[in-house]
């Protein structure tokens, strides 16, 4: 049998989607889960009261035997589910905040960590903000091929609907991930772990009465949720071990500003700030960066030079492998 595509196999992952859909007149989302749930169950497909019918259970058994994803790689798997993600988007009409870590911002994240990480080993990375946990996916998959193999992943979000797209999203990719319902502004469940990562929702946090044991929090008002966010991260990281966040490229030339760098100087190493290439963004204000924190403690200490800089764009492959090479003598440099 030849090897199919990663776009042969997304097509007849949304074909059983659709079936799923019209036979049980539900959401496309919840055709995704209900598909994914059946490849799960050794491909076996869910009847309830005579729903779907056996014609559609035989067509849907013919599409599992051919997709076979027992056998695909956990990265072309990541792939399909977030295919099929963005099509929720575009078919349910899902409010804005429930869009994925772009993939050539996850893989630049991911290569990024790639590098830094490789001056330890990585065991335990937590996400605060993991939504379909596409990001979380990304790099786990990405620190597995560089050698980390036993890595356990914990994701943190209050929407159910994300969490659920990222459950049957890891267990397909057989990933190792615990998944939390929950506001990661609270206490989490979760063991100090070896690496933070996240795309960080932006913009105030409305419960004060949960910020106020926040030293990032605001003097008057609503607190920045990013800021509460990185700090609860920090909380739960082994000395010395890394937070990598996806920020606004203005995060430190807000009003709040100075009393976040404060507590950065507190707790942590700011060790690096790149922004990601302004072609990947329409409004030059929407820009965003790479925040490269390392909590203090163990043998960690400030980087001589900090990483500051741009990627160069995309389509410039010799510049942009000539930056990654740079990031990896700053590296040497500096952290070792």
């Amino acid at each position: 049998m030849t090897q199919k595509t990663p776009q042969q196999l997304f097509e007849l992952f949304d074909k059983a989607t659709e079936i799923l859909q019209a036979a049980l007149n539900c959401s496309y989302l919840d055709a995704l889960l209900e598909n994914a749930e059946n490849i799960i169950d050794n491909n076996t497909v869910r009847v309830d009261d005579g729903v779907p019918d056996e014609k559609t259970v035989n067509e849907l058994q013919k599409i599992y035997q051919e997709l076979n994803l027992q056998n695909v790689k956990p990265e072309i798997i990541r792939q399909i589910i977030q295919l099929s993600f963005l099509k929720v988007i575009r078919k349910d009409a899902i409010q804005a905040n429930h869009q994925m870590t772009p993939d050539t911002i996850g893989l630049i994240m991911a290569f990024l960590i790639e590098k830094v990480t490789k001056i330890k080993e990585i065991k335990t990375v937590f996400d605060p903000a993991v939504g379909t946990a596409n990001l979380l996916t990304t790099v786990m998959n990405q620190l597995k091929v560089n050698g980390d193999k036993d890595i356990v992943g914990y994701g943190i979000d209050n929407d159910e609907d994300m969490l659920e797209v990222a459950s049957v999203s890891t267990e397909l990719q057989h990933l190792n991930v615990k998944l939390y319902h929950q506001d990661a502004v609270t206490a989490l469940d979760i063991p100090q772990c070896d690496l933070a990562i996240s795309d960080l929702p932006i913009g105030y946090y409305p419960l004060d009465e949960n910020a106020k044991n926040y030293q990032t929090r605001a003097k008057e008002g609503h607190s920045y949720v990013h800021h509460l966010l990185i700090e609860q991260s920090m909380n739960y990281l082994k000395p010395g071990a890394f937070g990598v966040f996806l920020v606004p490229s203005s995060l430190f030339q807000t009003k709040e500003s100075q009393s976040f760098v404060k507590w950065i100087q507190s707790v942590a190493y700011l060790q690096g700030l790149i922004n990601l290439p302004a072609e990947l963004f329409a409004n030059p204000n929407a820009q965003k960066s790479i925040l490269l924190l390392q909590r203090q403690g163990g043998d960690s200490k400030q980087a001589v030079k900090v990483l500051l800089g741009e990627f160069p764009s995309f389509k410039d492959k010799a510049k942009f492998a000539s930056f990654m090479d740079d990031i990896s003598k700053w590296v040497t440099t500096n952290l070792r």
